[in-house]
């Protein structure tokens, strides 16, 4: 049984650090170039981006939920409706924050605190991020939520599997 939740947690535990340590990498490279305002703008950037993209980690934790219930009641076209329901959420939301990005990074960014100079990076390093690919990362969250009651749950659930 250990194995079996074991072989779920690694790679949910992967996949929840992958984006803070994308801003971690960012730090590293730009720690070598010198100036502290640099420093501290992928600081605040990355403090302001992981803070709105945490928000929609429940995504991940709702659908695995009630993709397991429906799992356990065999009702694989609820599964697929959890599915598709989270997705559009997540595309929602997506979209909602390429439109609203400047009003939302003005706003986030105004709760930090810094010199003028890390503001003005943090300010250019955040609206450069939000481009990356970050929906399909959101909608990560919801099919992880899925797959992951789909492809093991029964093994962790089922009366013989005692390891």
């Amino acid at each position: 049984m250990n194995r079996k939740i074991l072989a779920l947690a690694i790679p949910n535990i992967i996949s929840n650090i992958t984006i803070p340590l994308l801003g971690m990498v960012d730090m590293a490279i730009v720690g070598h170039l010198g100036d502290d305002a640099l420093i501290g703008g992928i600081a605040i950037g990355t403090a302001v981006f992981n803070f709105i993209y945490w928000n929609l980690a429940f995504l991940r934790m709702g659908t695995s939920g009630l993709a397991a219930q429906a799992y356990g009641a065999h009702d694989f076209r609820e599964i697929a409706a959890i599915l598709v329901r989270a997705l559009s959420v997540a595309l929602a939301a997506a979209m909602a924050l390429l439109i609203l990005q400047r009003p939302a990074g003005r706003l986030t960014l105004m709760m930090m605190d810094g010199t003028p100079h890390t503001m003005r990076y943090a300010a250019e390093y955040f609206f450069a991020r939000i481009w990356r690919p970050r929906p399909p990362s959101r909608c990560s969250l919801s099919r992880d939520g899925t797959s992951v009651c789909r492809t093991r749950a029964s093994q962790c659930t089922s009366p013989s599997s005692s390891t």
